[in-house]
């Protein structure tokens, strides 16, 4: 956290001088000598610097997953999919957020998919601690037999 704060010092540091440059290039008055004008302008920099740096250094990393079953799956083994991914995003340490659905959309594009799981992490360190999680190769063990076809997209969160 120190080294962030240091590093927005320096920025607004930088920020300053590069105002101050341009007021005396422009044939303004410095900007030191405008304690009101000073404060303002620094304002609106570190505003614009909490704007543009700390979404992405928050930003989570999202795993999205949609499951098509075979025609031959029961519905207690789809049951037992859907229970089975409950227990996983619990079992994995680096899960920060879960949520799952059936399809309800009305315009009948979902290519047979009946399913979506949204699972959430910090960053993509914590997807590289969840896919090779031994819960999560006992997952897809249980998953295999009853799954036709599978849509993986991951994206960082804007």
């Amino acid at each position: 956290m120190r080294k962030s704060r240091k590093n927005f010092e320096t920025k607004q540091r930088w920020i300053k001088r590069v105002f101050s440059y341009l007021f005396v290039k422009l044939g303004w008055t410095k900007i030191d000598d405008s304690p009101f004008l000073m404060k303002t302008l620094l304002f609106l920099a570190t505003f614009i610097l909490l704007m543009t740096t700390a979404p992405a250094a928050e930003a989570p990393y999202r795993h999205v997953v949609l499951f098509k079953f075979k025609d031959s799956a029961t519905p207690d083994q789809v049951q037992g999919v859907e229970k089975a991914f409950i227990e996983l995003a619990k079992k994995v340490e680096t899960v920060k957020g879960f949520e799952w659905g059936n399809n309800v959309s009305p315009e009948g594009k979902n290519d047979g998919f009946t399913h979506c799981f949204l699972v959430t992490f910090a960053d993509k360190a914590g997807l590289d601690v969840y896919l090779p999680h031994p819960a999560h190769a006992e997952f897809v063990s249980l998953l295999k037999p009853t799954l036709d076809k599978v849509c993986v997209f991951d994206y960082v969160a804007k």
